[in-house]
């Protein structure tokens, strides 16, 4: 399943690579795109979204919604 995660708090491209390495560490994910411009992620994954926002956060990021794409 396609999931696009809207994320506040993303400064930099180091941000970026926080948050493209929690989601890739995450049991059920298959590909990350993380996107700077546009405060999201696009995650191929059968993990469930509290998931996904815990990993997120831990990192120091918020998640404002996960869509289903």
């Amino acid at each position: 399943m396609k999931k696009k995660i809207l994320i506040e708090g993303m400064s930099c491209n180091k941000c970026v690579g926080h948050v493209k390495a929690a989601l890739e560490d995450l049991d059920g994910v298959t590909s990350v795109e993380v996107s700077l411009e546009g405060k999201n992620a696009i995650v191929e994954t059968t993990a469930n979204d509290e998931a996904l926002k815990e990993v997120i956060e831990d990192e120091g990021y918020d998640v404002v919604e996960i869509e289903v794409l």
